[in-house]
């Protein structure tokens, strides 16, 4: 059995709350630069452009890539050989949250209750998901993900027979309505399958798959292709200033289903989407 300490955990979260705000993703830069040069509008290029200065800016300076420095949500997939030491995980965890968003100068978004609206001031509680998988290592995600994106995502419980095109004409009027309030070009995790809550955690679990990688079912992989054309068709572009370039990637995950439900969700994303991660 394998041992990890709280402080460790702490120490960890705390490290990558703060890079997860200061670092673009590899493959997020890779979109970005791609859409600057293949984007038709002046005016679309030129905001491509600003924003990639902008994620070039807060890595030099490292300082954060947007204001808004979002909730913390956390991905923990603890390993069943391992063994928490010292503490609680969730404990650990929410101070290293803490101590990350105090000691990174991050912005504080979190209130402790939705009506009442008095802040935490240092932005816990984390937002956690929790799996146990097999193996002794502890494998941990910080994805800060911002209010704006968040406020426009949206969930579905379609009918069986609405069928795969009625979870595409789902997807584009969620995009459609977001328009530039997002702040796009975004990224979009969709969730299709399980029950009301599993298809919304399945949407935003599938922002923190690379957009360079398919879907691994080749019939999703090609939906995925099918939805990003038809997303950028919508002319919405860069901060909904018109062009081409509306979504980065379509990411889907999906999950068996009931016989009489067809559950979708679409987790809208900035160009921000913003993660880390460790294993312990």
């Amino acid at each position: 059995m394998k041992q990890i300490s709280v402080q460790q955990i702490t120490e960890t979260v705390r490290r990558l709350c703060i890079e997860a705000n200061v670092l673009l993703p590899d493959d997020v830069r890779r979109a970005l630069d791609k859409a600057a040069q293949t984007e038709k509008g002046a005016t679309a290029r030129g905001v491509l452009a600003d924003i990639i200065e902008n994620y070039q800016r807060a890595e030099r300076l490292e300082m954060p890539i947007c204001q808004d420095t979002g909730t913390a949500c956390v991905f923990v997939e603890l390993g069943q050989q391992v063994e928490i030491v010292g503490g609680l995980l969730s404990d650990a965890i929410n101070e290293g949250v803490a101590q990350g968003y105090i000691d990174g100068y991050l912005r504080k978004s979190v209130v402790s209750d939705p009506l009442d609206r008095v802040n935490t001031k240092d932005n816990t509680p984390a937002m956690i998901t929790y799996d146990i998988v097999e193996g002794d290592s502890l494998t941990i995600t910080v994805s800060p993900k911002g209010g704006g994106c968040e406020n426009m995502c949206r969930i579905a419980m379609l009918k069986p027979a609405d069928g795969v095109e009625g979870v595409k004409a789902f997807v584009l009027e969620a995009v459609e309505k977001a328009g530039p309030n997002p702040c796009p070009p975004i990224i979009v995790g969709v969730g299709i399958g399980g029950n009301f809550d599993k298809v919304a955690a399945l949407s935003k679990k599938a922002l923190l798959r690379s957009i360079d990688e398919p879907n691994p079912n080749e019939y999703y992989a090609k939906l995925e292709a099918e939805l990003l054309d038809s997303i950028n068709a919508l002319g919405i572009g860069p901060q909904g200033f018109g062009g081409g370039t509306t979504a980065l990637g379509v990411n889907i995950e999906y999950a068996p289903t009931h016989i009489a439900q067809l559950p979708c969700a679409v987790n809208i994303s900035c160009h921000v989407t913003r993660h880390k991660t460790a294993v312990l």
